[in-house]
């Protein structure tokens, strides 16, 4: 009489209530159910109704419940309006217009940077010490031997200390002396490239007379194929993979470059502000770039943000520690500018600079890459709130922000090499390597980027969660 058809653990108490007769007495609620009830109390209690009969007050209460669930369904044919489908619409308009008027000024202050800080009327600036006409030439052949300017004629030995020069014959391909054949003697240094018969080379003429081989100088290898047929590989490689989009970000990484070359390097020489002028630079490329290869929505637009946000910190926490460890960005390059141009630059200001756009690519990696992984978050599961997608989108940061660290700072590694190379050679400590100039420049400049790039990932995905939970279903 007490065995158990059904398990506990498996039904759990729904089933028990289900079950339980109607009798009020919690100690016979088993053994009126074993026990037959007389013929006349099986009238009222049919089987179909037995269920309904248990627990009056608490099946009362369960009743309604199957009566609304299948009511949402039908109005569910929409993606549920109880999931706040009307009211999300709204919402996600007042976020669209809080972007707007967030972005809306920045993108004006960009524009308005860009036309005050450009050298509207002045001649672009050239160097003071002649740079030479560069022409294309051909080796025909070399011919390694000793030191002798032409019609010179080598008497006895050469002394033991002497060093060998290298003659090339070469044949001009374009300028003033075009198929006028040369022979041009350098003396061989190690720095000093090796040229060899077939080579593609840069002559620079300085304007005197194309007989005399004095009004040439060979100067670096043409290298206009190859770069072309790798950049045609790079385009190539990025519109098959990414076919429309690849095809946007080619025109944007385009437009990038003729940002640098016709707005950032002509102000810089005219003697504005590199800060500002890298700072309105970089606000074009970041709002042109990211617009052009992701598209005009509020998940661009929270790219945007964090980007911006970010390279603020950058700017200034590059600002406050260069000039606490007394930067002056007078390194070997600098001091050469400074020679070419003829009068004074803000060297910090230059360095800083470099700070600011060098950390610009990475960091529109880092904030798209959070951005995206939050709306795709959303789009799989509508039903998490912005607590959970900001916990989530942190985690995919995480492993993100390590890689994107990394690759900063061996980047910047990559193009100090030969510093860190030359610096090492002198034999000091390694307190003494690392406070040199050179060195302490790269140091700042990729742990300011590194702090960045770090602080963008919880702010971006901290708004993308926000406005991503905010947004209608059918927009992500």
């Amino acid at each position: 009489m007490n065995r158990r058809d059904i398990s506990d653990d498996d039904t759990g108490p729904i089933r028990r209530v289900t079950d339980t007769p109607s009798d009020r007495s919690p100690g016979t609620s088993r053994s009126p159910r074993r026990t037959p009830p007389p013929e006349g109390a099986r009238r009222p209690r049919p089987p179909a109704q037995r269920p309904r009969s248990a627990e009056p007050g608490k099946r009362r209460a369960a009743e309604p419940k199957p009566e609304p669930k299948p009511e949402p369904k039908p109005a569910g044919h929409g993606h549920g309006h109880s999931h706040g489908h009307g009211p999300a619409a709204p919402a996600s308009r007042r976020v669209r217009q809080l972007l707007m008027w967030l972005l809306i000024p920045l993108a004006v202050a960009t524009v308005a940077g860009m036309i005050l800080l450009y050298p509207w009327g002045k001649d672009p600036a050239k160097s003071v010490f002649p740079q030479g006409t560069p022409v294309s030439a051909t080796v025909t052949a070399t011919i390694t031997g000793p030191c002798l300017a032409e019609g010179q004629v080598q008497v006895g030995e050469p002394p033991p200390d002497a060093k060998p020069c290298l003659t090339s014959e070469v044949t001009m391909t374009d300028g003033p002396g075009a198929g006028k054949p040369l022979k041009l003697t350098l003396p061989i240094e190690p720095s000093t490239p090796r040229f060899a018969a077939g080579d593609k080379v840069v002559l620079s003429y300085n304007g005197g007379d194309v007989a005399n081989p004095a009004s040439f100088q060979i100067v670096d290898f043409q290298r206009g194929t190859p770069l072309l047929l790798l950049a045609g590989l790079f385009a190539l490689a990025v519109i098959v993979l990414g076919r429309w989009q690849g095809l946007a970000a080619l025109i944007a990484l385009g437009l990038s470059f003729l940002v640098l070359a016709l707005f950032v390097l002509p102000s810089i020489l005219a003697g504005e502000s590199p800060l500002l002028v890298a700072i309105a630079g970089a606000g074009a490329i970041m709002f042109v770039a990211l617009y052009l290869t992701h598209g005009l929505s509020a998940r661009t637009s929270v790219a945007v943000l964090g980007t911006l946000v970010s390279l603020i910190l950058i700017g200034v926490l590059s600002a406050i520690f260069s000039a606490a460890a007394s930067l002056t960005g007078l390194d070997d390059s600098t001091s050469q500018l400074i020679g070419s141009l003829g009068h004074g630059i803000d060297a910090r200001g230059l360095l800083l600079a470099g700070v600011v756009i060098g950390a610009l690519g990475v960091l529109d990696d880092v904030t798209v890459t959070q951005t995206s992984a939050v709306w795709e978050l959303r789009r799989a599961n509508p039903s998490l709130g912005w607590r959970e997608l900001y916990g989530a989108g942190l985690r995919i940061g995480r492993d993100h922000v390590g890689s994107a660290v990394n690759t900063l700072v061996m980047a910047y590694a990559g193009a100090a090499l030969p510093v860190l190379l030359y610096t090492s050679l002198s034999g000091v400590g390694l307190g003494s390597i690392l406070g040199a100039e050179d060195i302490a420049q790269e140091i700042v400049r990729t742990l300011a980027g590194s702090v960045g790039i770090v602080a963008a990932v919880p702010v971006t995905t901290v708004l993308a969660a926000l406005i991503a939970s905010r947004e209608p279903q059918e927009s992500l």
